[in-house]
């Protein structure tokens, strides 16, 4: 039997040499049933003493070994962010049991801010703003239509966690948000 579990929303962005990683805490099972809303699901990482923060939609146990590995390849290459994003995306992406993960993961080191997938995609934002998960969408545009005004990073972050969280029904307001750089 297949569950089908909805309900994170992950947002990041990159404004005044600071990044903000900011995540809701609602997890739904099918359409209609919050399983728990405070959820954490944005992380800091210090693997060999630098600093990563890391944010993750999917399979809650997915996106936990995902991120032991990538520490792992933190500790193997320390200071070199996408060097260790492309190593874990290859390993998720070729490893028999890695390959059947459910997870996206959005990480950043305070300068650079990837979004790691299981298909080998590490992809650096264009905007600045970065968003993955049901609410996603939502997140991602209400960011970039924020990043015309005033505000720092964690106040465009948090303006668009709200936004989508009037609007997407896998969304809550109960915020999880960690801010690394400058």
């Amino acid at each position: 039997m297949t569950t089908d579990w909805h309900g994170t929303t992950i947002v990041a962005v990159r404004r005044g040499g600071r990044v903000c990683v900011a995540g809701d805490g609602q997890v739904t099972q099918g359409q209609a049933t919050v399983m728990k809303g405070n959820a954490r699901k944005v992380r800091r990482l210090s693997p060999g003493g630098h600093e990563v923060v890391a944010g993750f939609a999917g399979s809650t146990a997915d996106a936990f070994t995902l991120l032991e590995k990538l520490e792992a390849k933190l500790d193997a290459a320390p200071g070199q962010l996408a060097r260790a994003c492309v190593a874990l995306a290859k390993d998720w992406r070729t490893d028999k049991m890695l390959r059947n993960l459910e997870a996206m993961l959005i990480v950043t080191d305070g300068t650079d801010l990837f979004v790691v997938t299981g298909n080998g995609d590490v992809l650096e934002p264009q905007h600045d703003v970065t968003a993955i998960g049901s609410g996603g969408n939502y997140a991602l545009a209400a960011a970039r239509g924020l990043m015309d005004g005033d505000g720092d990073a964690e106040h465009v972050a948090r303006r668009a966690m709200e936004i989508a969280a009037e609007i997407c029904v896998y969304t809550n307001g109960n915020l999880t948000v960690e801010t690394i750089g400058g």
